[in-house]
């Protein structure tokens, strides 16, 4: 399925809202990612993602923003790293559009930043997240038992890496 990665714009609200506020997308996601995914959310992440510094982008599907992918660099001693998250609307779940939107991002991150590791960090219930990573050249780094606390259980977090040398 063909996609393009491009920034984000105010008139995305709407496909951002509807593809977003789904439980079945949130339970993969940190907290920070709300459910219900309202309007408000939704209007303050997009003036958010549009900000000169920020490097989150809008993954689009034939004019619809289905789903979004960013680099956010570390500070401090991790200065020299990068976390990758994503997510994407549930019918566009095994298409490969995540497997391809991360192997563009590794370029768009060691180019934009002064890091040398770039990481994610999937819980480990999230089977089809894994896979996209590895298909995209991360290697599997580390497990943590029961780190993560979501929607009432402890779940594993997963450490999935690529180094600018690999």
């Amino acid at each position: 399925m063909n996609f393009i990665l491009r920034p984000w714009k105010i008139d995305d609200l709407n496909t951002l809202v509807k593809y977003a506020n789904n439980p079945n997308v949130a339970k993969n996601m940190m907290d920070g990612f709300p459910n219900p995914y309202t309007a408000e959310k939704g209007i303050a992440f997009i003036e958010n993602a549009m900000q000169e510094h920020i490097h989150l982008f809008a993954i689009d599907v034939n004019g619809e923003a289905v789903g979004g992918i960013g680099i956010h660099p570390l500070a401090d001693i991790q200065r020299k790293n990068a976390e990758l998250g994503y997510w994407l609307a549930e019918p566009f779940w095994n298409n490969g559009i995540i497997t391809k939107a991360i192997k563009q991002m590794i370029p768009i991150g060691f180019k934009l930043y002064d890091i040398n590791r770039i990481f994610a960090r999937p819980f480990g219930t999230n089977k089809g997240s894994q896979k996209a990573l590895e298909k995209a050249g991360f290697q599997f780094e580390a497990r943590f038992e029961k780190t993560f606390f979501k929607n009432g259980e402890f779940v594993d977090e997963l450490y999935y890496v690529i180094r600018k040398t690999d």
